[in-house]
């Protein structure tokens, strides 16, 4: 399967004084390139899904760095499924910068339902929803 590649450019506000990206944004555009992924089959981390809610909270998320992002980089972000399990989706995602890889990274996802006092519960990938992931 071709990953699904979007884009994000490196700003000011996401650097520290040397120019270089925080950690931390890396999980921000993750988070960014997923929802991207997801919008492009009509799905979202949280919807209206069959008559019910979804949310799709995180449950674990790593990110490994081999070269430093700079101000003002393009980032090309490609978003594959790592697996679809039965209640969970591990996405991956790895960052480059003109064809140089910079990171490597996965978030997974629980699908959730919302419950009517507000709280979340675990259930089963509806098989619609799953069919538009693959």
């Amino acid at each position: 399967m071709q990953p699904f590649r979007t884009t994000r450019r490196v700003e000011f506000c996401d650097t520290d004084m040397a120019g270089i990206a925080h950690f931390a944004n890396f999980f921000r555009w993750m988070e960014a390139a997923e929802c991207d992924f997801l919008r492009s089959r009509g799905l979202s981390v949280t919807i209206d899904w069959e008559g019910q809610t979804l949310a799709f909270p995180r449950v674990a998320a790593a990110c490994d760095y081999v070269q430093p992002a700079r101000f003002q980089d393009v980032l090309d972000i490609d978003v594959t499924i790592d697996r679809i399990g039965g209640k969970s989706v591990t996405f991956a995602f790895s960052f480059s910068c003109r064809g140089v890889k910079l990171a490597g990274g996965k978030v997974t996802s629980a699908c959730c339902r919302a419950t009517d006092d507000e709280r979340l519960e675990a259930i089963p990938i509806p098989a619609s929803y799953r069919a538009r992931l693959e």
